[in-house]
């Protein structure tokens, strides 16, 4: 172990934690979990990562660097009208599917034959709410919002990767509260009775396992190929997969493949010996451990922000997201009708049959890249 496998790894917790934790709680708050439940799905997803990235490392001798589904919690908060419990069987299906296209090589061939534009057009419409958010707490509470949309201008000019967490410890000195009392506990789990229901297996199970795997598992591979690694991608899919089934009773999203958190801990800078570099990973599933172990102490205080903080925060954590999604969508020419066409509908909010918006934005872009292939010679 070198001192930068632990500089390397405490950074990209810290980044990661910072950058989506205030989602996660609009995650929670979207499905009526209670302040138990919400522990219980932090420590969870944290101690699940964690391990898996511990023991993906020490099995592959690389680096493997997982998070939970960022895209996947900004997918959870869009929602409404669904319990916690309904949720949780979303969640089942989604770690299962992933599980099952890693293990079952023809599922992951009709996942890739999705166009990835319409996908991150899906995804886009997503993440579209909550970047408005900004500009509308910044009418709102402008004494709260402003300041954390400066900070976070400011510090993109010195150093972009921080941003997002220097802006949520500047939310978290303006809004601080103390929190009632809170102790740490042997296990911080809860179990949370799975119910499945049709509507909400289509409307959220799905669109979380398709975001998860357009948006997180296929990039986070991207990352470790650019590095010079060869991702163990079957062994990835079916680790994550099956853990976040596991998990998904305890409140759980899914987790999955890192991209940015992951570039940290790979670069020369980490270890000059790119054979041990897989080391990081130990460190780094360590640390998120310690992480989930925390949740009782550290959530309490997430809990006590002011809403517009909370909003604030998730929505300029988004942008960078949003900015790639919409790329990715526009990117293609001869797909850009459908993108906009599921970007629209998805962004709508809409809900029809008990089934949101995120399946029938994908929906409708899928039927409008067919018919303009019908009408070409």
């Amino acid at each position: 172990m070198r001192a930068s496998h632990l500089s390397a790894a405490l950074v990209a917790v810290l980044v990661g934690y910072g950058a989506s934790v205030a989602l996660l709680l609009a995650a929670a708050a979207a499905v009526n979990a209670t302040p138990t439940q919400t522990i219980s799905w932090l420590a969870a997803v944290s101690v699940a990562k964690g391990l898996g990235s511990a023991g993906l490392s020490s099995w592959s001798r690389v680096p493997v660097v997982l998070a939970w589904s960022t895209p996947g919690a900004a997918l959870i908060a869009a929602t409404s009208g669904i319990d916690i419990h309904s949720a949780v069987g979303a969640f089942v299906l989604a770690g299962g599917l992933i599980a099952l296209t890693g293990a079952i090589p023809a599922l992951g061939r009709l996942v890739r034959a999705i166009p990835g534009s319409v996908a991150s057009a899906m995804l886009a419409g997503v993440l579209l709410p909550f970047v408005m958010a900004v500009a509308q707490h910044s009418t709102k509470s402008p004494w709260i919002a402003l300041p954390l949309v400066a900070v976070f201008l400011l510090t993109r000019l010195w150093n972009p990767l921080y941003a997002v967490l220097a802006t949520l410890l500047v939310g978290l000195a303006i809004g601080w509260t103390p929190p009632e009392a809170a102790r740490l506990e042997a296990l911080p789990f809860t179990f949370i009775m799975p119910r499945f229901e049709p509507s909400v297996l289509i409307g959220l199970g799905l669109p979380l396992y398709l975001v998860t795997m357009a948006s997180q598992n296929l990039p986070g591979f991207a990352v470790m190929t650019s590095q010079g690694y060869k991702p163990p991608v079957n062994a990835a899919l079916v680790t994550t997969g099956v853990g976040s089934a596991l998990i998904a009773p305890l409140g759980g999203h899914t987790f999955n493949m890192a991209a940015i958190t992951a570039a940290i801990c790979m670069g020369d800078d980490v270890d000059p010996d790119r054979a041990s570099r897989w080391r990081v990973g130990l460190v780094y599933g360590a640390l998120w451990i310690c992480m989930g172990w925390l949740s009782p102490l550290v959530l309490p205080v997430m809990l006590a922000l002011p809403s517009a903080i909370v909003a604030t925060v998730a929505g300029l954590a988004l942008i960078p997201s949003l900015t790639g999604a919409m790329a990715n969508a526009m990117e293609d020419e001869a797909r850009r009708f459908a993108s906009i066409v599921t970007f629209s509908v998805t962004a709508s909010g809409v809900v029809a049959f008990g089934i949101g918006a995120a399946f029938w934005g994908l929906l409708a872009g899928l039927l409008a890249l067919m018919l303009d292939r019908l009408k070409r010679p």
